[in-house]
């Protein structure tokens, strides 16, 4: 069955009407808020958010959002690439529909004038995996634990590469929370731990990523979510409060 799709690009103007942009918060939370302000900051620096939508399905299928390399926000060297931030398609009805290669298509669209694309994914769920890209031409160019930098390229042009700032996290010997507005989920969870810490009787240093160079320089490849103690790193992606406190519990008996 061939599906009938269609892709809108959020905007500043139009990103009231598709509340869906930021990751399906509901638009009435209070941390809703916080990703368009991320959101607004970004789109003057080229950032592009895509929906994906099936005829007479009302919600979205498909997201993808990417960014010039030089502005992404991950610890990577992209200058001259269009770098994917996330991608994601929905529901298993959908599934192997080819959705998720439409919206790559889309991207790569935007950078005909650049070197190619990169993405970085993982083996732990945050956005669509390598299998994706590996089938859509990508290749693995770096690799770090369960983390893969992957491009494809079109035009020559130095690669893509990972700044090596892992030995970075012995800095960190307190409990350390690096984070930043990127991931809405990030954002949300950072205002939602706080009785948490409090119960806790927790006072960890708390470090938010204002900038992509900033990014550029976490101590993950993931890059916009640390929890870090006693120099290692004990989640780096969205956490909930009650995988946090089993970590807590676990790791400072």
């Amino acid at each position: 069955m061939i599906l009938k799709t269609k892709i809108v690009r959020v905007t500043v103007e139009n990103i009231a009407e598709y509340p869906q942009a930021i990751c399906y918060i509901n638009p009435k939370n209070e941390f809703f808020s916080k990703k368009v302000e991320w959101l607004k900051e970004q789109f003057q620096k080229g950032l592009i958010i895509k929906l994906l939508y099936l005829e007479d399905v009302k919600r979205p299928v498909g997201f993808i959002e990417y960014v010039p390399g030089e502005y992404c926000w991950r610890p990577v060297n992209a200058k001259n690439y269009m770098f994917i931030h996330c991608l994601w398609t929905n529901g298993r009805k959908y599934q192997h529909q080819g959705l998720g290669t439409s919206l790559i298509a889309e991207a790569e669209k935007d950078a005909t004038e650049m070197f190619g694309m990169a993405a970085v994914t993982s083996d732990q769920a945050f956005m669509a995996n390598k299998t994706l890209f590996l089938k859509n031409g990508y290749t693995i160019v770096a690799e770090t634990g369960k983390e893969q930098l992957l491009v494809k390229q079109w035009k020559t042009g130095p690669l893509p590469s990972v700044n090596e700032s892992k030995n970075e996290l012995e800095k960190y010997q307190e409990l350390t929370m690096i984070y930043s507005r990127q991931c809405p989920w990030v954002a949300r969870f950072m205002e939602e731990v706080k009785p948490v810490l409090r119960e806790k009787h927790l006072k960890p240093k708390i470090i938010e990523l204002k900038t992509a160079e900033e990014a550029h320089q976490a101590p993950s490849l993931y890059g916009v979510f640390h929890l870090i103690y006693q120099g290692r790193l004990l989640a780096d992606r969205y956490i909930s409060t009650t995988r946090f406190k089993n970590i807590i519990n676990k790791e400072m008996k």
